[in-house]
């Protein structure tokens, strides 16, 4: 704990903030109906102020056997019809998973191809590419990056994009959270970067760290995105995920955890970095929870700092 909120102390560097590269999950009422093309408007005139350049729409989630029902995003086609006309340059991907500890058999090879075809029906749509979230992905499962390759010749030029487990931020901390949840809490260094190798972008999903103090989850995202920025090639989207949701259901959980506190810390692990990255960024969950505040810490402490 102590040597975590070390970590979050420090002065950013003036450069260490969006380059523009930000990105923003949405929930499924954009795609099922609920949400109107005066909602796709307002949304519009808050993205235009950030350094967002992608959103993930939640389309599914996948049925039990793989499977990607047509009548989960019935609207789809109708917002990204109005997305595209109030906001062309940011980039719309399907964000598409399932929980997969008795739900969604990810090694099971004709679920997996049931994956790729419902990946491939919602991009003839029009989507930008796909975001992938199953959880939880064991450290290295084999079958997730076979998925991760045949997915690439769905979307072609498109995006390829994964949100991803935190990486183990200290020695034999992985094998210790195993055996203490029953699953992979954290992803080894080795098996995150293959992963990054075969994405576009990866999103670490830095918060729910059960950790009880802001400087102890500051210092923790200071950890994640140093890690990260070393094991994700140059080429790639790196983004830091930025918790904008209240309801941790843990006691301390809501006032540990804190767009302002992540926005900080990734500034710190890039500023120890030593250099700009373009490619580099926060990733805003989500949407529907987000208050005004978390947007003014956005704003406040990463795109304007």
């Amino acid at each position: 704990m102590t040597t975590l909120s070390v970590q979050f102390t420090g002065t950013p560097a003036s450069w260490a903030k969006t380059t523009g590269h930000d990105a923003l999950w949405l929930g499924h009422a954009w795609v099922d109906g609920r949400k109107t093309k005066d909602d796709v408007r307002r949304m519009a005139e808050r993205l235009r102020k950030t350094g967002i350049k992608d959103v993930y729409v939640h389309s599914g989630p996948f049925a039990p056997d793989g499977t990607l029902p047509a009548a989960k995003y019935p609207k789809a086609a109708d917002f990204l019809k109005w997305w595209r006309a109030e906001l062309p340059k940011v980039r719309v991907s399907a964000w598409l998973g399932q929980k997969v500890d008795g739900v969604l058999d990810l090694d099971d090879p004709a679920t997996r191809q049931r994956v790729l075809d419902g990946a491939r029906a919602i991009m003839a749509l029009g989507f930008d590419g796909v975001h992938y979230n199953f959880e939880p992905i064991g450290d290295g499962d084999t079958d997730f990056l076979d998925l991760l390759t045949k997915t690439r010749a769905i979307v072609g030029d498109g995006l390829l994009s994964t949100s991803t487990p935190q990486i183990e931020p200290f020695p034999v901390t992985r094998p210790i959270a195993r055996a203490v949840i029953g699953h992979d809490k954290y992803w080894s260094p080795d098996y995150f970067r293959r992963v990054a190798g075969l994405a576009d972008q990866v999103a670490v999903m830095t918060y729910d760290s059960y950790l009880p103090f802001p400087t102890a989850y500051g210092g923790y995202v200071v950890r994640q995105a140093t890690l990260a920025l070393e094991l994700v090639p140059e080429e790639k989207t790196l983004l830091v995920g930025a918790p904008a949701y209240h309801d941790h259901n843990i006691a301390w959980g809501d006032g540990a955890e804190s767009v302002k506190d992540a926005a900080r810390g990734a500034r710190l692990a890039l500023t120890s970095h030593g250099r700009p990255r373009e490619r580099f960024g926060l990733a805003l969950y989500v949407d529907f929870a987000a208050t005004g505040e978390d947007w003014a810490e956005y704003r406040e402490f990463w795109f304007k700092p």
